[in-house]
């Protein structure tokens, strides 16, 4: 269901690059790590499998140098990026016993060369123990990791993709170290095992290849939707993350869920804010009298404290009140950063004219180069001119060296966003219009 690029013609996304028989995808090997010794060549059942319902299984057998038989037998869904995968050895003498582990291999590196997600993780990650981990490539460029205990799934995750092994056993080890400065080695193995003469032993597994889309993870089970994670703003995200679907549910465009679920946030925000900005404007009101005390008080700085804080008794104002609201909701912005710069529903879903990808920054192409950008920021500049006019329509703070930070804020701000997806800029841009217009409420209203 998901493309290369944008355009249909860029074929399916494709998370297999391997090219060497040891990095090939699911290399399972008994008694010697994958990385070393010679790999075996399997005769496969079928040349090929065409699976447009149901499911196939597809079953292919070799004989180690050792004598031992192993068998795959993978079984494809058509509606499923879930792999089953069933291996089973077979010792043929009835003499000889065979001690060894199995291991099983993925050889991955990043699933798009894309610089829109570098601030995002890619890499390997495991939940063990009831418990996440993402280990970054410059830590495993510095010294390999193992880690042992009760493995519910490893993985290595970009930032829509994943491609995941599940152990059946309650107990295994994961070996993880760079190949090159691309490639990273995610090796599972399970406990030493004996195999006596005329013995079978078989390993299951889960595999997953696919979309990091949460209600699909859910299905697959073994606690594979923890690999969506938000870090700190988690408990924020995940209720927004449901919120922007089940709205999608009924607008069928992110877009406009999007604007939605901020026009939502603000009303939830809308008392805290236009509390924050009545404070605002009575500090302004009340610049002319500290300046009087200032006049007053000269340098006797307890003295103008005293007054000081008389005065905003007298006015009921909170020096602090008009911060207070853009502090509550810097991390609620911080959650929204996270989810609409690696949610997958975002990538390639189309909002209106030129913005056709939410996940990657506005271009409108105009026929000609423009140097850094390429196509013309549109919604960029228009949450920028945005920003201006709200900080003009906001009461000036006292401090002039402040005020000047204030009036440069909507400049730097369209330079940050000029690179971040189109639907978090699409939010800010309609944050920006409601703040206005809570603004010109407050300036109109009578004292």
């Amino acid at each position: 269901k998901y493309n290369e690029q944008l355009d249909p013609s860029s074929g399916f996304k494709e998370l297999v690059f391997q090219k060497e028989a040891q990095a090939y995808p699911l290399y399972f090997s008994f008694g010697t790590a994958p990385d070393k010794g010679n790999v075996p060549v399997f005769q496969a059942d079928t040349t090929q499998l065409n699976i447009t319902s149901g499911s196939k299984s597809l079953t292919m057998a070799t004989t180690l140098p050792s004598g031992i038989v192993v068998t795959r037998k993978m079984t494809f869904a058509a509606d499923s990026y879930q792999i089953d995968l069933e291996v089973t050895l077979h010792n043929p003498s009835d003499q000889y016993q065979y001690q060894g582990a199995p291991f099983l291999r993925m050889v991955n590196k990043p699933f798009t060369n894309s610089k829109n997600n570098r601030f995002l993780f890619n890499g390997p990650a495991l939940y063990m123990n009831n418990d996440l981990e993402t280990i970054k490539p410059k830590k495993l460029a510095e010294e390999p990791q193992t880690r042992s205990g009760q493995i519910d799934w490893l993985a290595y995750e970009g930032t829509y993709f994943m491609a995941s092994i599940m152990p059946a056993g309650p107990q295994n080890t994961v070996y993880l170290k760079m190949v090159d400065e691309d490639n990273v080695d995610t090796t599972l193995s399970s406990p030493v095992v004996t195999l006596l003469p005329g013995a079978v032993k078989t390993y299951h597994y889960k595999t997953y290849f696919g979309p990091k889309k949460l209600a699909t993870l859910k299905k697959v089970g073994h606690h594979l939707e923890k690999v969506i994670n938000f870090g700190w703003f988690d408990v924020l995200a995940k209720p927004m993350l449901f919120m922007l679907n089940y709205l999608y549910g009924y607008l069928h465009n992110y877009g406009w869920a999007i604007i939605l679920v901020t026009v939502i946030i603000k009303l939830l925000f809308w008392p805290i804010s236009y509390k924050g900005m009545k404070s605002m404007r009575t500090m302004q009101k009340l610049q002319p009298k500290m300046a009087k005390l200032k006049e007053k008080f000269g340098d006797d700085r307890e003295a103008m404290s005293r007054e000081t804080m008389a005065l905003y008794k007298t006015y009921k104002v909170n020096p602090v009140g008009g911060c207070m609201p853009m502090i509550l909701q810097i991390p609620v912005f911080f959650a929204l950063y996270r989810l609409l710069m690696q949610t997958i529903e975002l990538r390639h879903a189309p909002f209106i004219g030129w913005i056709t990808d939410l996940s990657a920054p506005d271009r409108l192409y105009i026929g000609f180069h423009i140097p850094y950008v390429d196509g013309l920021p549109v919604l960029t500049l228009l949450m920028g001119a945005s920003m201006f006019l709200q900080q003009k329509m906001t009461p000036t703070p006292a401090d002039p060296t402040q005020a000047k930070i204030m009036m440069f804020l909507p400049v730097i701000f369209t330079f940050m966003f000029i690179n971040f997806a189109s639907g978090l800029v699409l939010y800010w841009f309609v944050n920006n219009l409601l703040s206005i217009a809570q603004q010109y409420a407050i300036n109109k209203a009578p004292d």
